[in-house]
C-alpha cells in the first residue's frame, strides 16, 4: 500500500507526527499544512499549500490528493469543527469533534463535566464579571490562586498566583485588559493544588483507552522554573516519580471515566486525550484536559512508540484499538529541549539563520522544527519557540547528556534554552532513600483509609445479634439475641472464580461483591440456615482504594439483601503476587437454623415428589473459564453489544449480571416446613448439584421446556458448540435453586415463591434411580436452548429464540496483494455466511493484503519464511498460529510457498486453494501464459482442496472464462480474477456450511444438490 496522509499544523509537534508517520511502510507521502522548514522537503515529508481554515477547500484537496486520513495537530482546528466537516465530505480525520473538544476549548465545560462524572479535580467556580471573581478569590475557603481563561489560549491561558492580590490582578489582565482575547471572556478560578505535575496522554477510539508513558513539561522560560510562563521549554518521558499503581489509577478514574462519560453524553471522543495531572497527597487530580498531543510532550512520547503510528491511528479510527494496542520502547528515556528566540515569550526577531543540523544528525539526534522557515535556501527563525532537540537513551541521565551535545551543535544568534530539563526526575533518581514498607509495595495508610471508607457500609449491615464495629481482632454474634433457641450452625465458603477476570477487563467492580455473598449464603440456605454474618477476603498486588471500595460496597449491599452482618474481613496487599489491576476474592458465611428445620429432610423425600425451579439471573458465578474461552473464540469483544440484549447493554454487562440471593425470598417458605430439600445450582450445574440433596436411590427427571432459559445460555451453547451434557454439567441453565416438595403442596409453594418476586416453575419430578443410572436426566434441553424464553405456563411457549448459525473460523494465508482476500472478507459480511475470518497470515511484511485485513479489523501475523531452516519448521510456526486462533478452515489466497507434507496431511479436507485455470489443465505458476500459448478458447479458475502434489487436490468449484483473440496475459488475468472473486467465496461457503466435504476415500462428497 502507498498511502498519503496529511498533518495539519506548523510546529514541532506536527514535525514529530510527520516524522513518525513517515516511518510506516504503509505510507508513501506525508503532507504537512502549512508546515515549517523541517517539513518542507525531507524524504517522504513535504509541505502543502492549502487552507486549513476553509474546510470545504481542505476536503476537496484531500480528495484530489487521495489522502488516506488527516491528523490534526493543534487545538484550534478541532474546536472549529474540522473533524466533522471533513467526515461529512468523506475524509477520515484523526481527532475529536468540536463537541468532544469542548474538554479543552471550554474550561468551564470541562470542570462541569468532571463534576458530573466524579473525575477528581480542583475546587473551582466560573465567572463572567471580574468583580465577582475577585470577591470569590478573597472569600473562598480554599486557596483560590489559579486563574484560567476558559477558552483557547495556545496553552498559555493559566496564571498561578502567589497570593490573593496577585490572583485578582490576573483576573483584571484576562477579563479587562484582554491579555488572552476572547478566550478570557469567562474565567475559571481554581483551588491551588500542591504536588508533582505530569502529562498523561492516551489514544482512544471512544471505548478503549491506550495510555502513553507519562511525560513532564517545563513551562517556565528559565532554569529552576523561573521567568515567565511559556508554551513549554522542554520535556522528558517517562516520569520515574510516578509509580505503576498511580498510572493505573489515572487510567481508570480519569482517562477511562472521561471517555465513558463523553460517550454517555452523546459526544464519543476519538483521538488523543491529554490530561494534565497534579499528584496530590489525596491522589491524582486533573488540572486541565487537552484534545491533542502536547508540544513539546509529543517530541518525547512518539520517539518511544515501537508500534507503527499509521496502524495505531487506523485502528483508532476503525474503533478497533483494543485489538491492536500500541507497544512502547521499554527501559529507555527521551528528552527534548526547546531552543527559543531571544525575547520570547515577548517580542523577538525573525529571519535569524540557524546552523548545525548536519552535526546534530551525525550525533543521532532528532531536531524537530517549530518556528522555522526557508529563506534563500537557508533555515531561519520565524517564531518564538524555534525548534526542539530530542535524544533517546537507556536512561534519563544519558538522554540528557546526548541532548546537550545537540544544543551545542545547533546555533543561531540569541538562542535561549534551559539547561535543567528533567531536573526533578534526576533529583528523584539520585535521592538516597531508606526502604519503607510502602516502598516495598504495602501501603498501610491506604489500608487504614479503606477501613475508614467501608466502616459505615459495614455498620449499615448490623442486625439482631450483631452490632457491626470494624477494627477489632474478631467479630461477635449473639445467637440468643437473634432469637434462636436450639440452633445448629451452618457455614460456607466460596469465591467468584474467573468471573473476576471479566470484571477487571471491563473495569466494573460494583456487582462482583454480590456474587461473592450470594455464592456463600445460597449454599448455607440449602441447609435450611438463615445467614447471620459474613466475612470477606480481598487480596491484590497493589491496593486501589476506589476499586476496593466498590467491591466492598457491593459486598455490604448484598449482605443487606441477605439480612446478614458484614462482621469483618481481611484486605491483603501482596506485592508481586498479582499483576497491576488484578485482585482475588473469597467469602465466608455463617448461618443458623433450629435443629428441627435442618435440610435436606432425606427421610421424607419419595418417588413422585415435585421439583420446583427458581429462576437464576443468568450465569451466576460458575463456568466462567469456559465462558471466557468461548468469548475469545467468538467475533465479539466484552464491549460489543450483548447478543439478544437491550439498549446499550454490552456483552460484559450481560456476563457480569450478579448472582441472585435467595435467602430473603425462600427462607420463610423453608421455615413453613413444606420444603423437603433445596439445591443451590452452583458449580457442577444441574447434573451434580441436585443429587447432593437426594437419597441415594432416587434421582430426578427434568424437562427443559418447562422453564425460561435466558438467552445468554443459548448464545454460549451455539457459539461454543457445547453438548447437552456440557451445558447441564457446567451451567445452571436458568435454574438458580431447585426445591423438592410434595405434589399436593406444589401450587401453594409456587404461589408463595412468586409472591416474593421470584420466578418459579414445576420443572420435573423425583424418580427411582437404579444403581449406575444418571441421577439427573434433562430432556429437551437443546430444543429449549433455542427458545426466546417466554413461558406462559409449564410447557406452553410464546416465542422462539432464533438459532444462531455456527460460523467456521477461517485463516487466510497470503504473500502479496491478497486480491482474493478482499472478496473473502466481503463475503463474510453477508448475514447468511457460514464463515468468520479470524486471522490473516503472510510470509512477507508490508504487503497490501495485510492492510486489507487490518482495515477490516482482522488480526494479522507475519511469519517470515527466511527465518526458518526448513519448510517443516516454517509450517510448524504457521500451524501454531492456526491453533492459537482455533482455526477450522485454511484458505490460500496467493500464498507463494509450497507447504510440507505433514502440514498438508494435518489440514486435509480443511484447506482450500484457488488456481487461475480449469484444472487439471495448465498447472503451475504461469497458467495464463500456458493458456495463450496453447491457443485454447476457454480457461477459468478452480477452487480445490489442497493435496501434497501441487494443484492436484479434489475440485470443489470451477468457473469458465472465454479467451479472446486479442487477449494479453494482463487482460486475461483481469477477467479470470473477476471470476476468482465470485467462485472462491462460494466454494468456501460450501465447505463451511457442510454442503461439500472431502471423504475418507479422497473424493468430494456433496450433502445435497447444488
Amino acid at each position: 500500500m502507498a498511502a498519503r496522509v496529511l498533518v495539519i499544523g506548523s510546529g514541532g509537534r506536527e514535525h514529530t507526527l510527520a516524522w513518525k508517520l513517515a516511518q510506516s511502510h504503509h505510507v508513501k507521502q506525508v503532507l504537512v499544512a502549512p508546515g515549517n522548514a523541517g517539513t518542507a522537503s525531507s524524504g517522504k515529508i513535504s509541505n502543502a499549500a492549502v487552507s486549513i481554515t476553509d474546510h470545504t477547500v481542505l476536503a476537496q484537496f484531500c480528495k484530489d490528493e487521495k489522502i488516506e486520513f488527516v491528523v490534526v495537530g493543534p487545538e484550534a482546528p478541532l474546536a472549529a469543527g474540522v473533524v466533522e466537516d471533513l467526515a461529512c465530505a468523506g475524509v477520515r480525520c484523526f481527532g475529536p469533534t468540536a463537541q468532544a473538544a469542548q474538554l479543552e476549548s471550554s474550561k468551564k465545560f470541562a470542570k462541569e463535566f468532571m463534576d458530573r462524572h466524579g473525575i477528581p479535580t480542583a475546587q473551582w467556580k466560573a465567572f463572567t464579571k471580574p468583580e465577582d471573581a475577585c470577591s470569590f478569590i478573597m472569600s473562598a475557603n480554599f486557596p483560590a490562586l489559579v486563574v484560567k481563561a476558559s477558552g483557547l489560549a495556545a496553552g498559555k491561558g493559566v496564571i498561578v498566583a502567589k497570593n490573593k492580590e496577585e490572583a485578582c490582578k490576573a483576573v483584571q489582565e484576562i477579563m479587562q485588559e484582554k491579555s488572552f482575547g476572547a478566550a478570557g471572556e469567562t474565567v475559571v478560578v481554581e483551588e491551588f493544588l500542591d504536588g508533582e505535575e505530569v502529562s498523561c496522554l492516551c489514544f482512544t477510539d471512544g471505548k478503549t483507552v491506550a495510555p502513553m508513558p507519562p511525560a513532564q513539561d517545563h513551562k517556565r522560560l528559565l532554569d529552576g522554573d523561573q521567568g515567565p510562563n511559556t508554551g513549554g521549554m522542554g520535556a522528558y518521558c517517562p516520569t520515574p516519580q510516578v509509580p505503576t499503581d498511580c498510572l493505573l489509577k489515572i487510567k481508570n478514574t480519569i482517562l477511562q471515566r472521561t471517555v465513558d462519560g463523553m460517550r454517555q453524553e452523546g459526544a464519543p471522543y476519538t483521538g488523543i486525550l491529554y490530561a494534565g495531572i497534579m499528584l496530590t497527597k489525596d491522589g491524582p487530580k486533573v488540572l486541565e484536559f487537552n484534545c491533542r498531543f502536547g508540544d513539546p510532550e509529543c517530541q518525547v512520547i512518539l520517539p518511544l512508540l515501537k508500534s507503527d503510528l499509521y496502524e495505531v491511528i487506523q485502528s483508532t479510527l476503525d474503533g478497533l484499538l483494543s485489538t491492536s494496542l500500541p507497544v512502547w520502547l521499554e527501559n529507555h528515556s527521551a528528552v527534548t529541549v526547546v531552543m527559543a528566540s531571544k525575547g520570547y515569550p515577548g517580542a523577538y526577531a525573525k529571519g535569524v539563520e540557524i546552523t548545525g543540523f548536519p552535526e546534530a544528525q551525525a550525533l543521532g539526534l532528532q531536531v524537530f522544527h517549530a518556528g522555522t522557515a526557508l529563506k534563500d535556501g537557508k533555515v531561519v527563525t520565524s517564531g518564538g519557540r524555534v525548534l526542539t532537540v530530542t535524544a533517546v537513551g537507556e536512561n534519563l541521565v544519558s538522554a540528557l547528556e546526548e541532548a546537550k551535545k545537540g544544543l551545542a551543535a545547533i546555533k543561531f544568534e540569541g538562542a535561549v534554552y534551559r539547561k535543567d530539563i528533567g531536573f526533578r526526575a534526576v533529583a528523584f533518581l539520585q535521592q538516597p532513600r531508606g526502604l519503607t514498607y510502602k516502598e516495598s509495595g504495602v501501603d498501610i495508610a491506604a489500608g487504614n483509609m479503606l477501613v475508614k471508607k467501608i466502616q459505615p457500609l459495614a455498620k449499615a449491615t448490623s442486625r439482631p445479634g450483631c452490632n457491626v464495629d470494624l477494627g477489632g481482632f474478631a467479630g461477635l454474634f449473639d445467637l440468643k439475641a437473634a432469637g434462636f433457641k436450639d440452633p445448629l450452625l451452618a457455614s460456607g465458603t466460596d469465591g467468584v472464580g474467573t468471573k473476576l477476570k471479566i470484571a477487571q477487563l471491563c473495569n466494573k467492580h460494583d456487582t462482583i461483591g454480590q456474587d461473592l455473598v450470594a455464592m456463600c449464603v445460597n449454599d448455607i440456605l440449602a441447609q435450611g440456615a438463615e445467614p447471620l454474618f459474613f466475612l470477606d477476603y480481598f487480596s491484590c498486588g497493589k491496593l486501589d482504594l476506589s476499586t476496593t471500595e466498590a467491591v466492598v460496597a457491593g459486598i455490604a449491599g448484598a449482605c443487606r439483601q441477605a439480612d446478614c452482618a458484614l462482621l469483618g474481613g481481611e484486605t491483603a496487599e501482596m506485592p508481586d503476587m498479582y499483576p497491576p489491576g488484578e485482585y482475588d476474592l473469597a467469602g465466608f458465611a455463617v448461618g443458623a437454623m433450629e435443629r428441627d428445620q435442618k435440610l435436606p429432610r432425606l427421610e421424607r423425600i419419595t418417588e413422585g415428589d415435585v421439583v420446583v425451579g427458581v429462576a437464576s439471573s443468568g450465569l451466576h458465578s460458575n463456568g466462567f473459564s469456559l465462558v471466557r474461552k468461548i468469548v475469545a473464540r467468538s467475533s465479539l469483544q466484552y464491549s460489543s453489544p450483548a447478543p439478544g440484549g437491550h439498549g446499550d447493554q454490552t456483552l460484559g454487562d450481560l456476563l457480569l449480571t450478579p448472582t441472585r440471593i435467595y435467602s430473603h425470598s425462600l427462607l420463610p417458605i423453608i421455615r413453613s416446613g413444606r420444603v423437603k430439600a433445596l439445591a443451590h445450582i452452583t458449580g457442577g450445574g444441574l447434573l451434580e448439584n441436585i443429587p447432593r440433596v437426594l437419597p441415594k436411590k432416587l434421582g430426578v427427571d427434568l424437562d427443559a421446556c418447562t422453564w425460561r432459559i435466558p438467552k445468554v445460555f443459548s448464545w454460549l451453547q451455539q457459539e461454543g458448540q457445547l453438548s447437552e451434557e456440557e451445558m447441564a454439567r457446567t451451567f445452571n441453565c436458568g435454574v438458580g435453586a431447585a426445591l423438592v416438595v410434595s405434589k399436593d403442596q406444589t401450587d401453594q409453594i409456587l404461589h408463595d415463591i412468586r409472591q416474593r418476586q421470584e420466578e418459579a416453575w414445576v420443572i420435573g419430578s423425583v424418580v427411582a434411580c437404579p444403581e449406575d443410572s444418571p441421577r439427573v436426566r434433562v430432556k429437551n434441553l437443546m430444543e429449549a436452548m433455542q427458545m426466546n424464553g417466554a413461558v406462559v405456563s409449564n410447557g406452553f411457549l410464546r416465542s422462539h429464540f432464533p438459532a444462531q448459525q455456527k460460523k467456521s473460523r477461517v485463516a487466510v494465508l497470503i504473500s502479496g496483494t491478497g486480491s482474493n482476500l478482499q472478496a473473502l472478507i466481503d463475503s463474510t459480511k453477508d448475514a447468511k455466511s457460514s464463515t468468520h475470518i479470524v486471522v490473516v497470515i503472510s510470509n512477507k511484511a508490508g504487503v497490501a493484503g495485510l492492510d486489507k485485513a487490518e482495515k477490516a479489523g482482522i488480526p494479522t501475523r507475519v511469519i517470515n519464511h527466511k527465518l526458518y531452516k526448513s519448510r517443516v519448521e516454517f509450517d510448524n510456526a504457521v500451524d501454531q498460529v492456526l491453533e492459537e486462533f482455533s482455526v477450522d478452515i485454511v484458505c490460500l489466497a496467493g500464498f507463494m510457498r509450497i507447504l510440507s507434507g505433514p502440514f498438508v496431511r494435518k489440514w486435509d479436507g480443511k484447506m482450500l486453494n484457488i488456481h487461475p485455470s480449469l484444472l487439471p489443465s495448465f498447472k503451475g505458476s504461469n497458467a495464463h501464459e500456458q493458456v495463450l500459448e496453447a491457443g485454447v478458447t476457454i480457461t477459468g479458475c478452480t477452487v480445490h482442496f489442497v493435496a501434497e502434489d501441487v494443484d492436484a487436490g479434489q475440485i470443489i468449484l470451477q468457473e469458465a472464462v472465454p479467451v479472446k483473440r486479442d487477449d494479453s496475459v494482463a487482460t486475461l488475468s483481469e477477467r479470470v480474477k473477476a471470476a476468482e472473486h465470485r467462485v472462491f467465496p462460494a466454494a468456501l461457503q460450501l465447505v463451511a456450511s457442510g454442503a461439500v466435504r472431502l471423504g475418507k476415500d479422497g473424493s468430494v462428497h456433496w450433502a445435497r444438490e447444488q
